[in-house]
């Protein structure tokens, strides 16, 4: 079944006023800057410096344990350097940290380059005390001009550079610099990428509907936002209550349904659960005014209405995953303030409600950004997808930005992707009224977590949700820091299950059965029950190797024991005829 944009009944999509303010003409100057910039602002940069040089300048304390510091570092080096020369086995003066893997190699152990390495290091650490625990700062400048710092050390590294980097140096001697000529042609194949707007080399690998997103279904329901598929079971008889997953909108719906290996659809389906999923709909210009209340009901709710109707008389097992996890949480809300009891259980993958400590992404979301960010969107009605994706980008570049450079231009090694990597290069864009209000009411405001947040302008509170949750957090997660998803803990007080996973954002998610190097910790606080804080609770919670997947399915069946014959595909008290099979329209959309 299709429904038009605007068919609901009652709510019809919410559509703002005209803009009459005064500060048009404001807004077209910034988005005329915010071109040259990336919607980044300059002014948000200058008045976190201002503010660290300023109040830098007025601490005598600071100033004199800095110089201390840079003092007894450079002793350190120079005695590390007077044995450094007389072989592989001197130890280090000081470590890198458990995440950088630039200087792993044996061959940083070789004289000069232990030296020159453990030089960067140590410098790296005192621009970190340099702009850290400066007293007067706000913390904002500080996270600010502390992540600037960190920035623009790693494009100084060593590691970036042929005369300082003994492994491209190693390599152009093996090779008589085929290295340099292999990176060279790599570096001028992603140019010619990069002027077309092309893909990056090896996305033509991982086709949506040929490679990935293989699992059988078929899409049952559209509507100007949302196209619901429905899978095929694969059992003789299946859970009763079904399992609808709210993907976010920033990202497209198959990183859950990628290889048949890695597929979390696929394997829920294996299991015995009947499994729908939202694709969104990849929004354009003439969508600029789609607001999270048209997510809300368009989206959450579009589908439950549906999953309610092909699986009747059925409680729903609701899964939402980072921002979809936020709107999932958001409806859920107001649907218990409504009394619609609906939902059997609510399981969030890496989703926040509490955007107070919301990690380094917050960085780029301040007054002075904002205004810039909402020129360019309100100027493109939109926000390109591959902003928000340089943005995650420098939340972790040493990795995601360096060292491939010098892996694919110094080394001349093309990386080689895989399906999870593809699909984080198929990017979506954000309406700007939706992207508007989520960043102003959930990250800045933090409308939900404090009981501001209106859904069909009534406030909602998340302490009236009383299905039973499932929260999941990734240990290395940039974007929703496992601390801040673990504040579901203090925002509602009944039965919550709580799993922290080895992995980052998507990684850590996308965690099958029989992935090396796995391991999880899980417990579950009763409802009623005791806060803990979360290093407490990391501390005296068991680790156990292996996929979190099996005891979140575990816990899905306890709350579906009965087994019945597999529903029909789009069948029910209302028929949804299929309207083509999965993975459907909208996730090709680009």
């Amino acid at each position: 079944m299709e429904m038009k944009h605007g068919d609901r009944e009652g709510k019809a999509l919410s559509v703002p006023p005209e803009d009459k303010r005064p500060d048009a003409l404001d807004r077209l100057a910034n988005a005329w800057r915010a071109r040259g910039t990336s919607g980044m602002s300059p002014a948000s940069g200058l008045l976190a410096w201002y503010d660290w040089v300023l109040h830098l300048s007025l601490s005598p304390g600071k100033q004199r344990s800095l110089l201390e510091n840079g003092l007894r570092q450079q002793q350190r080096l120079l005695r590390y350097a007077g044995h450094a020369g007389h072989g592989d086995d001197c130890p280090l003066c000081i470590e890198p940290l458990e995440q950088d893997r630039r200087f792993a190699a044996p061959a940083w152990k070789r004289w000069p380059f232990n030296v020159i390495h453990q030089g960067f290091l140590l410098h790296q650490q005192w621009w970190h005390n340099a702009t850290t625990g400066v007293r007067g700062m706000t913390r904002h400048h500080e996270k600010m001009v502390t992540f600037a710092g960190r920035q623009w050390l790693d494009m100084w590294s060593p590691s970036n550079f042929i005369w300082t980097n003994p492994e491209v140096l190693d390599a152009i001697r093996e090779s008589g610099g085929a290295n340099l000529w292999q990176g060279g042609m790599n570096f001028l194949d992603d140019a010619r990428r990069l002027a077309m707007d092309a893909a990056p080399a090896g996305v033509e690998d991982f086709e949506a509907g040929r490679d990935v997103a293989l699992t059988p279904g078929k899409v049952v329901f559209r509507n100007h936002l949302i196209e619901l598929i429905q899978y095929a079971p694969t059992t003789p008889d299946v859970h009763a209550e079904p399992v609808l997953i709210i993907p976010s909108w920033i990202m497209k719906y198959y990183i859950l349904d990628l290889s048949p290996h890695n597929s979390m659809v696929r394997y829920l389906v294996g299991q015995g659960h009947t499994v729908f999923i939202l694709s969104w709909k990849n929004p354009t210009a003439a969508d600029r005014d789609l607001g999270l209340e048209d997510y809300r009901w368009l989206g959450v709710m579009d589908a439950l209405d549906v999953v309610t109707n092909i699986v009747p008389e059925r409680k729903v097992q609701a899964v939402g995953y980072c921002l979809g996890g936020t709107l999932l949480t958001i409806a859920a809300a107001a649907m218990a303030r409504d009394g619609d009891e609906r939902l059997q259980s609510l399981t969030l993958l890496a989703s926040e409600a509490d955007f107070r400590e919301s990690g380094e992404i917050a960085l780029f979301i301040d007054e002075s950004q904002l205004a810039w960010l909402e020129a360019e969107m309100w100027d493109k009605g939109y926000l390109d997808g591959w902003q928000m994706a340089g943005a995650f980008q420098m939340l972790n570049s040493r990795d995601l930005i360096w060292s491939r450079r010098v892996r694919e231009y110094l080394l001349g090694e093309r990386q080689t992707l895989n399906d999870l990597m593809a699909w984080n290069a198929d990017v979506t864009r954000m309406p700007y009224r939706m992207h508007s209000e989520y960043l102003r009411s959930l990250y800045m405001d933090n409308d939900l977590a404090e009981g501001r947040y209106r859904a069909d302008g009534r406030p909602v509170a998340i302490a009236d949700i009383e299905v039973p949750m499932f929260v999941v957090g990734t240990v290395r997660d940039h974007v929703a820091p496992w601390p801040s998803v673990f504040k579901m803990h203090l925002l509602n007080g009944g039965e919550l299950t709580f799993v922290l996973t080895s992995g980052g954002h998507n990684a850590g998610v996308v965690s099958e059965p029989g992935h090396p190097r796995r391991s999880f910790q899980i417990a579950t606080r009763a409802a009623g029950g005791r806060y803990v804080d979360p290093q407490q609770w990391r501390t005296e919670t068991p680790l156990q190797q292996g996929s979190w997947w099996p005891a979140w399915q575990q816990w899905l069946a306890q709350r579906s024991p009965e087994r019945v014959a597999p529903p029909a595909i789009g069948g029910g008290r209302t028929t949804y005829a299929p309207l083509g099979d999965a993975p459907g329209t909208y996730v090709m959309m680009k």
